[in-house]
């Protein structure tokens, strides 16, 4: 007999942002799709922050994008007036380092929207929009969640 994974929980749904707890992994995780998207949708797209406490890894930011992103093109994330250039390839995006993280997160918890921009391999645009109201609450509840797998 196969053991079944536990599906993620709800810690909570704080406006457009939701905190889960994956005990299976263990990892817990504040997570919101995007309020506007230019252009069609390729991929479900979303931002998170991350928690996977056996690896040490604390507030993570990563982006998933609606559209591939073309090799070479410069990936931004505008929170407020704060500008950060992102890493990653195709449809991810993640900060190039814990400090990062850190500024991008501190961002996020004092402007009301942010956005994730970049091009396509054919030049066309992607712009992924997020409104910020509750992700502050929502990552500390993910923080919390975790606290305990220490």
């Amino acid at each position: 007999m196969f053991a079944l994974a536990a599906a993620p929980a709800a810690l909570g749904i704080f406006d457009g942002w939701g905190a889960f707890r994956d005990p299976g992994t263990p990892r817990c995780y504040a997570i919101a799709a995007p309020a506007a998207t230019i252009g069609k949708p390729q991929v479900k797209a979303y931002a998170s922050v991350g928690y996977w406490p056996k690896s040490r890894i604390r507030g993570q930011f990563y982006v998933r994008l609606s559209k591939q992103r073309g090799a070479g093109r410069e990936l931004r994330l505008t929170v407020g007036s704060r500008r950060f250039i992102l890493t990653g390839n195709g449809v991810h995006g993640w900060a190039s380092d814990a400090r990062m993280d850190a500024a991008i997160i501190a961002a996020m918890r004092s402007a009301p929207s942010m956005s994730v921009e970049s091009a396509t391999a054919t030049g066309g645009a992607i712009a992924d929009t997020y409104r910020l109201r509750g992700a502050a609450t929502a990552i500390d509840a993910a923080a919390l969640g975790c606290a305990s797998f220490r």
